[in-house]
């Protein structure tokens, strides 16, 4: 018996579009689509996900991370245009929160970036925030007795090790009242937990990276090269 073809769209993979940016359909109204492409064919989940910008909070924060975006760029008055980035992220950051308000960050941050989240701090007060920050050794929560890691598991064997707590670093941050979370170097899983307990919305100033110097991009731009290994895990 045959099976009928399925009426379903593909899956979204924009990941694998073969077109230009700016050729793209979801850039310009005679743009062209790829297979998988989610501007067509997903109406109703467009529909539901464009009903959420009606609620006056998500809008507003929608619009003023769009000014943000814009005004990290430079003499947009020219043209033709080309883009001139202009500020960094730790500035956009400062800049956002200030469009919206706030006034209490959270800096939720890996012990491995202890220096780099004084200086963050640091940064943050000369603009004017309060900043409640939380290490993420805070607690001193075991590994062993309450994740059942086996020894050979941890990091320094033979020791009492300290697991990452990043629900304990969330609701900390919950319980202070912040307004804008800031993750500095969380662990791959550690800042999934932060985002599932974390009330306040959140953004991510550095991810961790130990062997790139916290620069995940610079494996992936060297895939064909020095780290050709990211790309044949047959071969490590």
């Amino acid at each position: 018996m045959k099976r009928k073809p399925s009426s379903r769209p593909r899956l979204p993979d924009c990941a694998a579009c073969g077109h230009e940016p700016g050729e793209r359909l979801c850039v310009t109204q005679d743009g062209k689509a790829a297979k998988g492409c989610p501007t067509v064919g997903f109406e109703d989940l467009l529909a539901e996900a464009n009903g959420e910008y009606a609620k006056p909070e998500v809008r507003e924060f929608a619009r003023q991370a769009s000014i943000q975006e814009g005004a990290g760029y430079a003499n947009r008055h020219q043209r033709p245009y080309i883009p001139q980035p202009s500020k960094t992220r730790i500035v956009e950051i400062c800049e956002f929160a200030r469009r919206m308000g706030y006034r209490r960050l959270g800096l939720a941050f890996c012990t491995g970036l202890s220096r780099e989240a004084a200086l963050v701090e640091e940064i943050f007060r000369a603009r004017g925030f309060e900043v409640v920050s939380v290490v993420c050794k805070a607690g001193r929560t075991p590994k062993g007795s309450v994740l059942g890691l086996a020894d050979r598991e941890k990091i320094r064997r033979g020791t009492e090790e300290s697991m990452c707590n990043s629900i304990f670093q969330a609701r900390l941050l919950n319980a202070a009242g912040v307004e804008f979370n800031v993750l500095l170097g969380l662990c791959v899983g550690h800042d999934s937990l932060f985002f599932r307990y974390a009330r306040a919305p959140v953004t991510v100033l550095a991810v961790k990276d130990r062997v790139t110097g916290h620069n995940p991009l610079a494996a992936v731009y060297l895939s064909h090269s020095y780290y050709r290994k990211v790309r044949h895990p047959e071969l490590e």
